[in-house]
């Protein structure tokens, strides 16, 4: 019991880091959003109120986005042991460059904690790790409207760095492979779907081969409300059968506000796995996610 304790409090401090971590790039990005916001005219607010809230859901958003993310999931164990819960914190921002009138460079890193399901450790205790995951980065090449309108395309390679900390959480495997996203936005919504796929091309761990596919419906209103489903599905490709996919389907719920002059986005997400792995699969997630929004600090004018 003591260990856990322990191990929770590490969970909570490291959280706690990272939200600072996130207002420091906040306070950094002050500034720049008071210019831009300092002459806005007051008839353009429910327009820009609601544009705001769909950058904050655009994976190729011309701002920057420092989204963290917490998921909580509800494992279902075997032998009718009920549920554990597992917790993923991720700090993933969104960074774009312009590199000309028409392109764009899209980078997403994505630097993760987990605090894993409990465990009977060698001497019969609960015993649960905390620790960093590997790390994501995504590079990604998009044309801007002049190209392609309404549309949104990107391609790039994506990789997975073996970072983790702990061995029962990483892979420990360097990994690489395509991502692309499609999608398309209105005037009052955004849809996309956003595959990346990894290959194993060096470390000690077993071969690799797995997908992460990301898709999504949002609906913005003018008042900053918005409503849709942005859930992950996922492909272990190398797992045994039964095991090889999750895919879960959502709700989410987000509002926009304003903390001083900078746009920030709340999103929470309830989301249920209907199909999901036999062995320690996720039956059920809630996910919350605050996306502070500012203007791109790097690119051409």
């Amino acid at each position: 019991m003591t260990v856990c304790v322990v191990q929770l409090a590490r969970f909570i401090i490291r959280t706690i880091l990272a939200l600072a971590l996130t207002f420091v790039c906040l306070n950094s990005g002050i500034a720049q959003a008071q210019e831009l916001t300092a002459h806005e005219p007051p008839a353009a607010e429910n327009d820009s109120t609601a544009e705001a809230s769909k950058q904050a859901a655009n994976p190729l958003a011309n701002a920057w986005l420092m989204q963290v993310q917490q998921n909580t999931n509800w494992i279902g164990m075997p032998a009718n042991n009920g549920n554990r819960v597992q917790s993923n914190l991720q700090f993933q921002p969104l960074m774009s460059v312009k590199l000309s009138d028409d392109w764009n460079l899209i980078t997403r890193p994505i630097i993760q904690m987990f605090s894993t399901t409990p465990f009977l450790d060698q001497t019969g205790q609960d015993n649960r790790v905390t620790a960093f995951g590997d790390t994501v980065l995504a590079l990604a090449l998009s044309p801007g409207p002049k190209l392609v309108g309404n549309w949104l395309l990107a391609a790039g390679p994506s990789f997975i760095f073996p970072t983790a900390t702990n061995s029962l959480i990483g892979e420990n495997k360097w990994q690489v492979g395509p991502a692309a996203a499609v999608g398309y936005q209105g005037k009052n919504f955004i849809t996309y779907v956003f595959p990346q796929q990894w290959f194993s091309v060096g470390g000690d761990g077993r071969k690799t081969s797995h997908m992460l596919l990301y898709y999504a419906f949002v609906h913005v209103y003018s008042n900053g409300w918005s409503v849709g489903t942005n859930p992950s599905m996922s492909v272990d490709w190398e797992a045994p059968r039964g095991n090889k996919l999750a895919f879960p389907v959502g709700l989410q719920v987000g509002k926009l506000r304003k903390l001083g002059p900078l746009p920030v986005k709340f999103d929470v997400q309830a989301q249920y796995y209907a199909v999901r792995p036999q062995v320690n699969g996720p039956k059920w997630n809630l996910q919350l996610q605050i996306t502070p929004i500012f203007p791109a600090l790097i690119g051409r004018k």
